[in-house]
């Protein structure tokens, strides 16, 4: 069975970060749904190389509609952590024990979700401080697997946070 995987989207994201994963997901027959702040807003790479349109909002999704969050980094996940529905989903996508990625600065977002407490995650490091006073363990290594969170550093890190992605939708 192929999962439904959101991918939580602002302007200013990491374009490689958003781009790879997607394809890679895609391309493995996964279906993939973009949730972004409101449903057809256009959402443009901070590179300028891709911008993609939000099939959704994320006031009108839900956790029990999809199987796992991917939150690609740069300067998106500061405008997605400070709205409430977007902080609602990934809580809920958490309690109910399914597979969350975050790369770069989407570990934000679980920051913002409170569900960070306990973990062993990476992500860039200008926001290391900000996981370990979340209650993290923080590791500086290409991915961290903990439980159902998956967290990488860098665009670097990619072939490993999409391997590790896969691994977990299989």
């Amino acid at each position: 069975m192929m999962a439904k995987v959101a991918f939580l989207l602002a302007n200013g994201f990491e374009d490689s970060e958003m781009k790879n994963p997607y394809e890679a997901v895609k391309e493995s027959g996964h279906e993939v749904v973009i949730v972004g702040l409101e449903k057809g807003a256009e959402c443009k790479g901070k590179k300028g190389t891709v911008s993609y349109t939000a099939d959704l909002g994320a006031s009108e999704v839900k956790a029990a509609d999809f199987d796992a969050v991917v939150i690609p980094g740069g300067g998106a996940p500061e405008a997605l952590r400070v709205n409430d529905d977007v902080v609602r989903f990934v809580k809920e996508v958490n309690e109910a024990g399914k597979l969350i990625a975050g790369i770069c600065h989407g570990p934000q977002v679980m920051i913002s979700a409170d569900i960070l407490k306990g973990k062993e995650v990476t992500s860039y490091i200008g926001i290391r401080d900000d996981v370990k006073l979340a209650g993290a363990n923080y590791h500086d290594k290409e991915v961290v697997v903990s439980e159902n969170l998956v967290t990488s550093r860098t665009p670097a890190d990619e072939p490993a946070f999409i391997r590790e992605i896969l691994a977990r939708l299989a």
